[in-house]
């Protein structure tokens, strides 16, 4: 968990700001709650081309994900997810799966957990299970937005999906870029 209970991210493609991701940690006792909240909107000559809304709601208890509850707009397409822990295990359906107990090791794609990386995935957006390459690359000195760099470890997540994620010396979540369908990259710069 980030210090001050929070993480939060602009969203950068060709050099201007088109988004902010934000994450909020709330701890009662050995309950952590992350709350995730994204927007990105795209415009070309100020009419909007892309929107993005995703919501979502983390549940742990201790180290065990017990919850998980996501809704996605994009562009008006709304997808969902939803998990639970069960008797047989965490319960998982979403708009694009049919209801399946997900691996013991799986979590949801919030990226601030680094254990994430261990694999399986939970889509945050529709609740497929998901089972990416992850290659660990260089380290990075990864741009933050105040100007500054830390050093940080980069992976590359692929199959599945493709995006670069990396982390600092703590594990700590520190940036993230993936290449969306128009080919552009967008890239995260923490807050």
């Amino acid at each position: 968990m980030p210090p001050a209970n929070t993480l939060a991210f602009r969203l950068i493609r060709h050099g201007s700001e088109i988004g902010r991701h934000a994450l909020t940690f709330e701890r009662k006792d050995s309950a952590l709650t992350v709350l995730v909240k994204v927007d990105a909107l795209v415009s070309l000559i100020s009419i909007p081309i892309v929107r993005y809304k995703h919501r979502v709601v983390e549940t742990w208890q201790g180290a065990s994900l017990v919850g998980l509850i996501g809704e996605t707009d994009k562009n008006g397409q709304n997808e969902w997810m939803k998990a639970r822990r069960a008797s047989e295990g965490l319960e998982v359906s979403g708009s694009k799966t049919e209801r399946y107990i997900a691996p013991e090791s799986a979590i949801g794609t919030s990226c601030w957990n680094k254990r994430m990386l261990d694999g399986p995935m939970i889509s945050l957006e529709d609740g497929v299970l998901l089972r990416p390459k992850v290659a660990l690359g260089e380290t990075d000195a990864v741009q933050l937005a105040s100007g500054s760099t830390v050093a940080a470890e980069h992976y590359n997540l692929s199959g599945a999906f493709n995006v670069d994620v990396w982390y600092d010396q703590t594990d700590a979540w520190v940036g993230l870029a993936f290449t969306v369908a128009d080919g552009s990259r967008v890239r995260y710069e923490r807050l």
